[in-house]
């Protein structure tokens, strides 16, 4: 197998930067939603989301290419508790997230 140069190889990304990318990611999927979400739990979602991705960093770190996958993963794993916190249905959350992270 030939070697991945130092170059290519990507680093694990920092707290700062999941933590923006998770509420970009629900920021965009609550757009296209095109509902209101009180502001309290928008960051009570965030906090959550962001809590399961750095449980399974290792993971998505090793699919961040397969943008199908993770979204597969979060439709297990994060959907079904944040549509209840925000009180949605989960298939029009999942429809919406997988719309705005491309999967």
């Amino acid at each position: 197998m030939p070697q991945i140069p130092q170059n290519k190889k990507a680093a694990l990304p920092t707290a700062r930067g999941i933590r923006r990318k998770c509420s970009n990611e629900l920021y965009r999927a609550i757009k296209r939603m095109k509902v209101h979400i009180p502001a309290d739990l928008v960051k009570q979602g965030e906090a959550m989301y962001y809590r399961k991705v750095v449980g399974n960093l290792i993971w998505i770190h090793e699919n961040r290419s397969n943008r199908k996958v993770q979204c597969d993963w979060w439709d297990k794993e994060v959907c079904p508790e944040l549509a209840e916190l925000w009180q949605l249905d989960p298939g029009r959350l999942s429809s919406a997230f997988r719309d705005a992270y491309g999967g």
